[in-house]
C-alpha cells in the first residue's frame, strides 16, 4: 500500500522511452540501398573492369603490329561481351552487353582524335558480336542449359585469328573498275590525262567522312618512266604522306589507249585501309565528241575479317576510280558535284 501511494522516485522522475523520443523529434531511418540501384552499380563496375582490360588488350595487340586484325576487331568485342555478361543485368544480357558497348565506344571516340572513322566503321562489329553473345547468354538462361552457349562462343574464338599470320589470311588483292561516257573526243581524253593530277574536283560524299584527301600533286606525261606523286593529308596523329606512282605501260592510238601506273612507294595514311598497287586506265572513241574511259584500280586489303571490310574498301575504292575519270580524264571537270 505504501509503494503504491510512494512511488520509487527514480522511476517517476526518469521519463518513458517514447516520451525521451518525441522529445528530440522523429527519428529518419536510412532507407537500404535499391535492389535497382545496386544492380546500376554493379554493371558500371563490370563496365570499368572490361574498359580496363579491354585497353590492355588493345595495347598488346598495338605492341605486336595486330592493328589490322581480327584480334583487334572481333577479339576485343568479344572479351568486352564475354566480361560485360558476367554483370547481374536486371532484364537480359543482350540489353546490358549492349548498353555497356554503347558507353564504352562514346567513352574511347573522342579519345582517338581522327581515328573516330575507325571507331566508326568498327562500332558495327562491336555491336554485333555483343548482340550474338547477349543473344546466346539470354537463350541458355531461358532453356537452362548453358552448355549450347559455352560451345557457340568457344566456336567463335578462331575468327578472331584471321590476319594474324598469312595462314590465317584470306586473298588480299581485289580491283575496282569504274567506267564513264566522258563528253569530249579521244585526243582531249588523252591530253587531260598527261596533266598534273587534278584535286581541285570535290570528292564523293562516301570518301569525304575521313578518309585521307589529296592536298597536292605533281608529275606528268604519259610516257614509261613518267612519275605522279600525291601528297595526303595525315590523320591519328600521324603525318602526311606520299603516293609515288610511274607510268610502266603506255600504248597512245588516235582514238583509243592505255596507260598503267604502278606503285613505286606509298608513305600514306592510306596504308592503314589498303595498300595501291596499280591504275589501268583505257579509253576508246564512241564517236566525234564522246569517249568511254575505263579506270581499273588494283590494291590490297589490309584490314581484317575479310567478310567485313573487303566490301566497304572495294566501295571506297570504286568511288576514287570514277573520281579519278571525272577529275583527271576529262577536260576541264567540274569542282562541284
Amino acid at each position: 500500500m505504501t509503494d503504491d501511494l510512494h512511488p520509487n522516485p527514480d522511476e517517476a522522475s526518469a521519463p518513458d522511452s517514447e516520451s525521451r523520443i518525441e522529445s528530440f523529434g522523429p527519428v529518419e531511418s536510412t532507407p537500404p540501398l535499391s535492389r535497382k540501384g545496386s544492380t546500376r552499380a554493379v554493371g558500371i563496375a563490370f563496365l570499368v573492369t572490361a574498359l580496363i582490360i579491354g585497353g590492355f588488350i588493345y595495347r598488346a595487340i598495338r605492341v605486336q603490329g595486330l592493328m589490322h586484325t581480327s584480334l583487334l576487331f572481333i577479339g576485343i568485342p568479344l572479351v568486352l561481351a564475354l566480361l560485360l555478361a558476367l554483370a547481374p543485368w536486371p532484364k537480359s544480357a543482350s540489353g546490358g552487353i549492349l548498353r555497356g558497348m554503347a558507353l564504352a565506344l562514346l567513352i574511347v571516340a573522342p579519345l582517338v582524335g581522327e581515328g573516330y572513322l575507325c571507331i566508326l566503321f568498327a562500332s558495327p562489329l562491336f555491336f554485333g558480336v555483343g548482340l550474338l553473345i547477349g543473344g546466346l547468354i539470354d537463350l541458355s538462361r531461358k532453356r537452362k542449359n548453358r552448355s549450347v552457349a559455352l560451345s557457340c562462343i568457344v566456336l567463335l574464338l578462331p575468327f578472331t585469328l584471321e590476319g594474324v599470320s598469312p595462314q590465317l589470311s584470306f586473298n588480299r588483292t581485289q580491283f575496282a573498275t569504274a567506267t564513264r561516257i566522258v563528253n569530249a573526243p579521244a585526243t582531249q581524253v588523252e591530253a587531260a590525262l598527261a596533266q598534273s593530277p587534278a584535286i581541285s574536283t570535290t570528292l564523293p560524299r562516301f570518301l569525304r567522312i575521313g578518309f585521307p584527301r589529296p592536298i597536292q600533286a605533281s608529275g606528268s606525261g604519259l610516257n614509261v618512266g613518267n612519275l605522279r606523286v600525291i601528297h595526303f593529308t595525315g590523320a591519328e596523329g600521324d603525318p602526311p604522306g606520299d603516293l609515288i606512282l610511274r607510268v610502266t605501260q603506255s600504248d597512245l592510238q588516235t582514238s583509243s589507249g592505255h596507260v598503267r601506273f604502278e606503285t613505286i612507294s606509298d608513305s600514306s595514311k592510306l596504308t592503314q585501309w589498303l595498300r595501291w598497287r596499280s591504275s589501268d586506265v583505257s579509253w576508246h572513241a564512241i564517236d566525234a565528241t564522246h569517249t568511254a574511259v575505263t579506270w581499273r584500280i588494283g590494291f590490297d586489303r589490309q584490314l581484317d575479317p575479310y567478310w567485313y571490310f573487303a566490301p566497304w574498301e572495294q566501295l571506297a575504292v570504286y568511288q576514287a576510280a570514277g573520281y579519278l575519270i571525272t577529275a583527271n580524264a576529262t577536260p576541264n571537270p567540274a569542282t562541284e558535284r
